[in-house]
């Protein structure tokens, strides 16, 4: 989840909360709207004075809408990419109803609208759409830096005539031009309503008009018009508080009539005559010469999405993945920090601290090798996944950055329509390997309740979360290849066979792939590290504490006797029909607390175990429910009958399948050795 961190002396007050407790506040507030990936979260770092993570894929912001900063008396609201204020789109509704919310509690300052430099189109389509809304805005054109490239030169006075509005340019990574747009916060223009609709839809707004004349609430008349000819339920709920059922049913009926179909149809039609008209007038704004270069990594971005090239070029990028995280990360940063730092020094350091302490029960709470707070709580997770997690969120951090992702989705849609997905799916599902909580609520991206059940349902079945592969490439690095073939293998068969079962079963409709591609780009290495830092620093703050409780909560069970029964107790199942050994089950233990400290455990007692039964524990820790913050936000997320139907069939599966690998392996007598 993105986080912010107020810098030192910058006398920023950081207010957490969702929509309806922060509209609490009495401030102004200003809302950062824009495109997916124009860079609205870079520009409040700059203007706001914090430290914030951002990730540069659809559906990123998703949680950022819930995070607001007081800037000079003013709030500044970031909210989620869109591509259309009528779409039904999770992630973009929210950013919509941020506004009409604040529109409607009349404490609404206006909108700094975050466009893209290299394309303009889209986001003057977008002004648009917002124009009707009659809330002030100004117009904030980034990345500008990226224009003389192309050849592209774009005349802002002409622009700021033709919209009404305040035109500026920055550079928001660098922070060229954001001073500007700070100045002018207080000070934003209502944008002029350019379009000219069809008559059926101009008559149905003028008798909105006219039904709503003698109150006409605090959220324009013509964007709510729209809204209601779009089928919108936030507006028809609106509708229904200020004016009552009985003018929401008359507008419903007349907007039937007027809309000459459904409402998806009529949001189609709509979408093209913004287009158009955005068209228009980049036309007469912008001109384009001859490129001062022809960059290599526009024709890279190229190959990324052509099926004979971007194969390749995705097997090429596990590899590297495998070689950087894997061979770098999990072997020799691990192995050189763990007998260089920790087993040289803080081991005996700390066993020689607490020699003093005159409670033997005490000490082993504390150093205890096998249960020890330390040993098993703090040390792991400080030798092994940290420095695992950090490599990887470098990695993936410039997969982010390049725009990449989105070229992967185009490249896969094919392939995902048998899950039951649309390209779409890659962002969450790719997410899942970083943080399974994460991606859950990234699900949110997705256009349909079928989509986003089927993704959660993949997200907790077979992707193994940044600490616990982690934990997996160290491991599998002491054995054969075929040990991680194998695995990750059987992880790739049962995500397509789970998707195309799940495809079948799960009732509802998928939707088409409709996204904006970004501009491939070299990521910047000092924020890719800086963005790293960020999110490993957060990942460790929140998880070291959970390392050290479940060390605790097993440490005392044990010494109560309670491991030992338990062990016991599940020995057919643990050791009968997973062929694991009977320690296995505090590996489980911590595994359901969570799914690192289950890692670190396995790690920490894979010298017990043969190499066959270390790869069905991994194959059943992957597939097992993963942790509770997880399981907190499937309920959540997906409603209680989803949930306990999600949760439940991946709890019987990860069993019996653990089992079946356990017993197929040794049927055919393959041991990984």
């Amino acid at each position: 989840m993105h986080a912010f961190t107020a810098k030192p002396g910058s006398g920023i007050n950081i207010v957490f909360g969702n929509r309806k407790t922060a509209s609490a506040s009495r401030l102004p507030a200003v809302a950062i709207v824009g495109n997916m990936n124009v860079g609205k979260t870079t520009l409040i770092e700059r203007m706001c004075g914090v430290d914030a993570i951002s990730a540069n894929v659809p559906g990123s912001t998703v949680f950022n809408s819930r995070y607001r900063t007081k800037l000079k008396g003013i709030e500044v609201i970031d909210t989620p990419g869109t591509n259309s204020v009528l779409s039904n789109n999770e992630d973009e509704r929210v950013s919509r109803d941020i506004l009409l919310s604040l529109a409607k509690e009349q404490k609404v300052a206006g909108a700094v609208f975050v466009a893209d430099a290299k394309n303009l189109k889209r986001s003057i389509a977008l002004i648009l759409e917002y124009a009707e809304y009659g809330i002030p805005m100004l117009l904030d054109i980034n990345m500008a830096d990226e224009l003389a490239s192309r050849g592209i030169t774009i005349d802002y006075q002409k622009l700021s005539d033709l919209l009404a509005l305040d035109v500026y340019e920055t550079v928001a990574t660098e922070g060229l031009g954001v001073e500007k747009i700070e100045a002018k916060l207080n000070r934003l223009r209502v944008p002029k309503h350019l379009m000219k609709y069809p008559d059926s839809i101009e008559q149905y707004t003028e008798t909105v008009r006219n039904i709503l004349a003698h109150n006409p609430g605090r959220i324009a008349l013509r964007g709510l018009a729209l809204l209601l000819l779009a089928g919108d339920k936030s507006i028809e709920a609106y509708v229904a508080e200020v004016y009552g059922d009985s003018i929401l049913n008359q507008l419903k009926s007349l907007a039937e009539q007027y809309r000459e179909g459904e409402p998806g149809a009529f949001i189609l039609r709509l979408t093209s005559l913004y287009n158009k008209k955005a068209q228009e007038i980049v036309d007469e704004v912008q001109k384009t010469g001859p490129a001062l270069k022809s960059p290599f990594i526009e024709r890279f971005g190229e190959w990324c999405t052509r099926l004979n090239t971007g194969i390749p070029i995705a097997v090429a990028v596990i590899v590297l993945m495998y070689l950087f995280v894997g061979s770098f990360g999990a072997t020799f940063l691990v192995d050189n920090i763990n007998t260089h730092f920790f087993e040289a020094l803080l081991v005996p350091f700390f066993e020689k601290l607490v020699e003093p302490l005159p409670s033997a029960f005490l000490r082993d709470m504390i150093v205890d090798p096998d249960f020890g707070l330390l040993p098993t709580g703090v040390f792991l997770a400080l030798g092994l996944v940290l420095p695992v997690l950090f490599c990887f969120y470098i990695f993936f951090g410039f997969l982010e950055d390049s725009g990449y992702l989105p070229r992967v989705s185009f490249l896969l849609d094919r392939v995902f329509k048998i899950i039951g997905l649309n390209g779409k799916g890659v962002m969450p599902l790719t997410m899942g390997f970083s943080c399974v909580t994460m991606a859950i609520l990234t699900t949110r991206m997705l256009d349909t309740p079928k989509e986003r059940n089927i993704a959660t349902f993949l997200l907790v079945l077979g992707f193994p979360c940044a600490p616990l592969l982690a934990v997996m490439l160290v491991v599998l690095d002491q054995m054969p290849v075929t040990a991680t073939l194998t695995i990750f293998g059987l992880l790739f068969v049962q995500i397509l066979l789970a998707g195309f079962i799940a495809a079948k079963i799960i009732p509802g409709r998928s939707s088409p792939l409709l996204m904006e591609i970004p501009t491939m780009r070299i990521p910047h290495p000092l924020n890719i590290v800086k963005k790293s830092y960020y999110r490993t620093y957060s990942f460790m703050k929140e998880a070291v504490p959970v390392f050290i409780l479940a060390s605790v909560v097993v440490f005392l069970f044990d010494r109560l006797g309670g491991l030992r029964a338990l062990e016991e107790l599940l020995k057919p199942l643990t050791n009968g029909f997973l062929g694991l050994p009977e320690r296995s089950v505090q590996v489980f233990i911590k595994t359901l607390i969570r799914r690192e400290s289950g890692a670190t455990e396995l790690m920490h007692l894979s010298n017990t175990y043969s190499h066959l039964q270390l790869i069905v524990n991994l194959f059943v820790m992957v597939n097992l429910t993963p942790c509770m913050n997880s399981i907190l936000v499937i309920f959540k997320e997906r409603g209680f009958k989803a949930a306990s139907a999600i949760i439940g069939s991946v709890l019987v599966y990860a069993i019996i399948a653990g089992g079946v690998l356990n017993h197929v392996c040794l049927l055919l007598g393959v041991t990984f050795i």
